[in-house]
């Protein structure tokens, strides 16, 4: 039984081109028990990879083709002499999960340079629940080997033994290259010298042999090359894609035990990913007070003051709210939200109203989150917070967009800059998009890429599929036009794929640990921390969202109300308008 543990999804930014529905469903069709994804320098992909690998009853080996610095992480050198080296991680157990997400994002926080580093001191310091492997061509030992300098290949490989024990092997790749076929011979001397044992694998960057030609054009995309550069990176030829156990069985049929040893390798893995428990970080209270018994006193003392008249229909409504929030295990939430709120009001940060489901919450109101009346304007609760449909709860927050940063800062030092993260968001290959990177790699006539990328109307979720069957002009163009024919054919294909990655434009997450136990960590624009994982796959994961949103309309109604205060000679604010008068 053969296992394929080096493999790069589509999340290994434009160098991947494995779709992950895609490998798992060939690795389903051949009968395959395990495999593994092991992106470059990042998770991005770990949690859609696992619960896809579930789905067809595969199992979801985690991993991540790290990259080594020469020497420390945090050196800024880089030269001919000194550069990156691979090393294949793989999680064995939960607590090597945790150790891979705290590796990955070390990678970003402290060893950035063109790429995420790590070192032997990181490596040492996280080792435990880690399998490791010495990967492609690129690794410290095989690079050492190659070279000549066995001495270094011998140093590398020790080291790494005596950081992983048995959980370190060495890695064959034989994808018809000169150097691997030379390498190999060097690679299973080593392996008996010092007794560590040898894996086979395949450097997988597509699914399918074919798809090596839009693999190349993926390439052309990420160096900005045309695919008829002579000069520009480039895969050797089409053997690096996710071949089947009988072909990995052939391919090294001289070395069987390679192969079995694959086998051995996932069976150590038992990674089990939790999505039924939530993370909500604790806020420290008065007196000790409970955060239930406080949210009740903070409801209870406000009903007087929202309310001139606090009738049964208010009492009970508050009554049924608490019970709901507190038996669901949202107190701290609310709190949490009422403590940043109340600081941007003491600020003179101008807050919205309230937006969405959160409007319908009568404890919302009573804490000063939301300033709009849910039985007044018969709101209902259950559309925000329902106990049949266990979900986190979502109140989203707007902010003066000059001073919303203020906000998250004031969040940052309340919970530690480890606890508070932005997320991170992917950019994708949208269907207008596609055609123009293609058309440029092709070295297509710009007129003629930019006609059919305006035959694709600009609507939110087009695909180029839909854009044939709807556009008449386009379908017909597709039909006739072989360059453009190929232009589309090739354009599908890596429709959709990841581009890069951004900030969520609002979301930020809070932990009640550091959260690089949590989720391994990125960096974004301007050097700011992100999660890996995108807002959706937070959420699953139970850890607590909150959405920061800047309003330039806030801004200008804040302006606006200072400058008419600044004439009558008096503040003046919005809140004191009676919605009720004829002339507003």
């Amino acid at each position: 039984m053969f296992t394929h543990l080096h493999l790069h999804t589509q999340y290994s930014l434009l160098d991947g081109a494995a779709k992950i529905d895609a490998v798992i469903k060939k690795a389903a069709d051949d009968n395959m028990s395990a495999v593994a994804i092991t992106d470059h320098g990042v998770m991005f992909g770990a949690v859609d990879f696992y619960l896809k690998a579930k789905e067809y009853g595969i199992k979801p080996i985690i991993g991540c083709e790290v990259y080594t610095a020469p020497n420390s992480r945090k050196s800024k050198v880089y030269g001919i002499d000194n550069k990156y080296g691979h090393l294949v991680l793989l999680a064995k157990n939960n607590t090597g999960y945790i150790n891979l997400m705290k590796i990955c994002s070390l990678g970003f926080t402290e060893g950035y340079y063109y790429k995420p580093r790590v070192d032997f001191e990181v490596l040492e310091k996280y080792s435990d629940g880690i399998i490791a492997l010495s990967a492609c061509l690129f690794g410290n030992v095989n690079s050492a080997l190659l070279s000549g300098d066995y001495a270094k290949a011998e140093e590398y490989a020790l080291h790494y033994k005596k950081i992983y024990g048995d959980d370190f092997y060495l890695e064959i790749q034989n994808h018809g290259l000169e150097d691997e076929k030379r390498l190999i011979p060097m690679v299973i001397d080593l392996s008996k010298k010092f007794d560590i044992k040898v894996a086979a694998t395949n450097d997988v960057h597509y699914v399918n042999r074919e798809d090596a030609d839009f693999h190349d054009v993926l390439l052309c995309i990420q160096t900005g090359k045309k695919i008829d550069d002579g000069e520009r990176m480039r895969f050797s030829n089409d053997e690096f894609y996710f071949k089947t156990q009988d072909e990995m069985a052939k391919l090294f049929e001289d070395y069987p035990f390679a192969v079995e040893n694959t086998a051995e390798i996932a069976e150590k893995c038992n990674v089990e990913i939790s999505f039924d428990k939530i993370y909500l970080p604790k806020l420290t209270l008065p007196g000790n007070i409970s955060a239930k018994d406080y949210l009740t006193k903070l409801c209870e003392d406000a009903l007087p003051v929202r309310y001139k008249n606090v009738t049964d229909e208010v009492k009970n409504r508050l009554a049924k709210e608490l019970d709901t929030i507190i038996s669901m295990g949202f107190a701290d939430y609310f709190l949490i939200v009422r403590d940043y709120v109340k600081y941007a009001k003491e600020h003179g940060i101008s807050v919205g109203p309230g937006r969405g489901s959160a409007a319908g919450s009568i404890v919302s109101y009573l804490l000063n989150i939301t300033d709009i009346d849910p039985i007044k304007y018969g709101l209902l609760f259950e559309r925000f917070l329902n106990p049949e449909r266990v979900s986190m709860p979502d109140i989203d927050i707007d902010f003066c967009i000059e001073r919303r940063q203020e906000v998250i800062d004031y969040v940052y030092e309340k919970y530690g800059k480890d606890k508070v993260v932005q997320i991170v968001t992917f950019g994708t290959m949208a269907a207008r998009m596609a055609v123009r990177d293609v058309g440029r790699v092709l070295d297509i006539p710009y007129v003629q890429v930019d006609n059919v990328a305006k035959m694709i109307p600009m609507e939110l979720g087009i695909t180029i599929e839909k854009a044939l069957k709807s556009n008449p002009e386009l379908k017909q163009a597709y039909e006739s036009d072989d360059v453009v024919k190929n232009l589309i054919d090739m354009s599908m294909r890596l429709e959709g794929l990841p581009r890069h990655t951004s900030i969520h434009a609002a979301g930020v997450v809070i932990g009640s640990k550091p959260l690089d136990e949590f989720v391994p960590l990125s960096r974004g624009a301007d050097n700011v921390i992100t999660t890996q994982f995108t807002m959706t796959t937070i959420e699953e994961l139970g850890l607590l969202k909150m959405d920061f949103l800047g309003l330039r309309t806030l801004t200008v109604i804040q302006d606006a109300a200072r400058m008419i205060g600044k004439k009558l000679g008096y503040d003046f604010s919005i809140d004191t308008i009676d919605y009720d008068d004829a002339k507003v």
